[in-house]
């Protein structure tokens, strides 16, 4: 068996690159049992739970691996985002930027872009990002404040972004 700390960094990207897939995949599939055992409200309802929980502690431990510092403001949440696992999968960009607030862009999401390429309609994930995305802000710092500019279900999701979230210290 080889130990992990051994392989070069060439592999040991490949294998975060697997891993972020992998990690999505287990919550996709997870979220087809759900609803079809229960239905997509009940499994909005479920997946809502569980980003609530799984985004405070993706960024705990994004703050410590990466000595972001609590209350850090919207410099630790930009720092802070580039460490999701969304963002070794899917492409981000930040706009819109001025002393206090910036807009986050899911420019290219994998999931929602699989289901674009099967003609399948966007997933309607806005009630779910709404959790996730104010409480991985949240975390970083209770003084950020989170707001959807756009994200499946809404019509100006999908064109040239598919969610976009401002944020803003208050």
């Amino acid at each position: 068996m080889r130990d992990i700390r051994q392989l070069d960094a060439e592999t040991l990207r490949g294998m975060l690159d697997d891993f972020a897939k992998n990690w999505l995949a287990h919550d996709g599939l997870w979220f087809q049992a759900v609803e079809k055992q229960f239905g997509m409200e009940k499994a909005i309802e479920l997946d809502t739970e569980a980003w609530e929980q799984f985004t405070v502690i993706e960024a705990r431990r994004i703050m410590a691996r990466h000595q972001i510092a609590p209350n850090s403001g919207l410099e630790g949440l930009k720092k802070a985002l580039g460490f999701r696992l969304y963002a070794v999968l899917n492409e981000q960009a930040i706009r819109n930027e001025t002393a206090t607030s910036f807009e986050f862009y899911m420019l290219d999401c994998r999931v929602q872009s699989a289901r674009e390429r099967k003609d399948l309609p966007l997933f309607p994930c806005k009630s779910v990002g709404l959790v996730e995305y104010a409480g991985f802000a949240r975390t970083i710092d209770p003084r950020i404040v989170t707001e959807c500019i756009g994200c499946p279900p809404d019509a100006n999701a999908g064109d040239q972004f598919y969610c976009g979230w401002r944020f803003r210290l208050a």
